[in-house]
């Protein structure tokens, strides 16, 4: 995602519409030199967190479910007020949060369970090998402004179900939900495993220098400054960052639903979603009845916050200016805007849903990062060309392949260069909590989600090796004469050759 300039820290702040410059709510910053304390009380109530064991912390975590999904029209609301959402756009972050929560619920007594690993050879097997999974004491999330309340706690979540304690950073931009979520956790009866730190730059400095764990999602050039600040500690960390995700229609694709899905995955949350439709190539032969259907869908679109609206308003008008730039850019290098192309006359931070055509690689709305209510769509002769297209990018974050013939579409996928790829459909992988969803290139490390693998990310392994029995123990201690450690060496080398031989021959 794309970054955005700080806020001052000054003690205290107001928050205000991007959609109408109406005042949110207000927010205290917190004082870096507290963070140390901060995380310290985290540290001490997480060891009577982990100790409850999975089964404990799953009634915990299914009361909060409960909790969001009585206070979804409160949340919201915030969420409107703060971000400038429509309703539609508000309306899809809970409802993950709860998919997320009871999932986990399900699965995390399972996933967090100690594992017994078979001896690497016969001879081994004297030696009973159990792997246990420990949770990191204070997992830090520093979460974006996009999606304030899903992309907070989609990874809070699974650190909590892991035993973790967890140390909010909302984005300076959009710090109130965070504080509500908060009481809810408190409501729901939780422990005191959950704490906020607010501010900026020094903010986040000081999380990521007393935390465990580090899950970042954001631009790519934070991540990467996120990443240096951690590697002082070695501290690990799992980033989320930028993208500029293709979609490659074929000529058998079925068209409206193409169109359809370029619409939807471009304007959804006017276009600040990681994982937008950020620019199509479509085959020749198709190329015309697309254009026109993606026109005929856009011209049908609503722009406003709040209730009976498709998309809303950018964060702020920084973000306005982006799309800006990168419209102008791409007119004046020869593209055409079938739709929109400006800011629209009124208040608030928002821009008219931009179709452009006639673009191509020079052109920095096919090759940076817009993060704004964009879709830039361009011709392409063969699978190959576009292929080669979508993987000029130094992001590779997700991508999206239409067409009718799906094993086709499969073989198009294994050729792109990101993290997953979504066949007739765009952003669903986001909703696979059993598939790791993470970038390649400059769009991260790591990967959330994943099936189990979710949760023991935010752990330390642990292998605790007990004997079944003492024969055989000892066998190269010094106590043994050099002539029974040398028995002991050749008879192990003879074992361990056995099955090279047979593989070599």
């Amino acid at each position: 995602m794309t970054a955005t300039p700080e806020v001052d820290a000054t003690d205290t702040a107001t928050i205000s519409s991007p959609a109408t410059g109406a005042v949110a709510g207000t927010v205290r910053w917190t004082d870096p030199a507290d963070v140390p304390r901060i995380a310290a009380g985290l540290r001490h109530a997480q060891r009577e967190w982990e100790a409850r064991g999975a089964a404990g912390r799953a009634k915990v975590l299914a009361r909060f479910a409960v909790w969001m999904g009585e206070h979804r029209d409160e949340i919201e609301a915030l969420l409107i007020k703060e971000t400038g959402k429509s309703a539609t756009d508000a309306a899809q972050e809970v409802p993950m949060l709860i998919m997320i929560a009871s999932y986990y619920v399900k699965t995390m007594e399972k996933a967090l369970a100690p594992e017994s690993r078979p001896a690497a050879l016969p001879f081994l097997a004297i030696k009973k090998i159990m792997v246990h999974y420990r949770p990191r004491p204070v997992v830090a999330v520093i979460a974006p402004w996009n999606y304030p309340v899903a992309n907070l706690l989609m990874d809070g979540i699974g650190a909590l179900a892991a035993g973790c304690a967890v140390l909010l950073k909302p984005s300076e931009r959009t710090p109130l939900t965070a504080e509500l979520l908060l009481r809810g956790w408190i409501d729901s009866g939780a422990p005191e495993v959950m704490a906020i730190v607010q501010g900026a730059r020094g903010a986040v400095e000081a999380v990521v220098d007393n935390a465990d764990y580090v899950q970042f999602t954001g631009s790519s050039a934070t991540g990467a400054k996120v990443a240096e600040r951690a590697a002082r500690r070695l501290t690990p960390i799992s980033l989320e960052l930028g993208g500029k995700d293709p979609m490659i229609v074929l000529e058998d694709a079925d068209i409206d639903l193409a169109a359809h899905a370029a619409v939807w995955g471009a304007f959804f949350n006017a276009g600040q979603t990681c994982v937008s439709v950020e620019r199509v190539y479509v085959l020749e032969p198709a190329y015309d009845q697309f254009v026109a259907a993606v026109v005929r869908d856009v011209e049908n679109l609503k722009m406003g916050a709040g209730a009976g609206n498709d998309f809303g308003a950018l964060i702020d008008d920084t973000q306005v200016a982006v799309a800006e730039r990168h419209v102008a850019d791409a007119l004046a290098k020869g593209a055409r805007a079938l739709t929109g192309g400006k800011r629209p006359s009124g208040p608030g931070s928002f821009y008219e849903p931009t179709v452009l055509v006639d673009v191509d690689h020079s052109m920095d709305c096919m090759m940076q990062e817009t993060f704004g209510p964009t879709l830039p769509i361009m011709k392409v002769s063969t699978v190959a060309e576009a292929v080669r297209l979508s993987n000029d990018s130094p992001y590779g974050l997700s991508a999206s392949v239409f067409s009718k013939d799906i094993e086709r579409a499969k073989d198009v996928a294994v050729e792109l260069d990101c993290g997953a790829v979504n066949i007739n459909d765009v952003i669903s992988n986001l909703m696979c909590t059993t598939a790791p969803m993470g970038g390649w290139k400059t769009s991260g490390i790591g990967a959330r989600f994943g099936g189990a693998d979710g949760l023991r990310k935010f752990c330390r392994q642990e292998v605790i090796v007990s004997p079944r029995t003492n024969v055989g123990a000892g066998g190269t201690f010094y106590n043994n004469s050099l002539k029974s450690t040398k028995r002991m060496n050749k008879m192990m080398t003879k074992l361990a050759l056995i099955r090279p031989r047979r593989a070599a021959k």
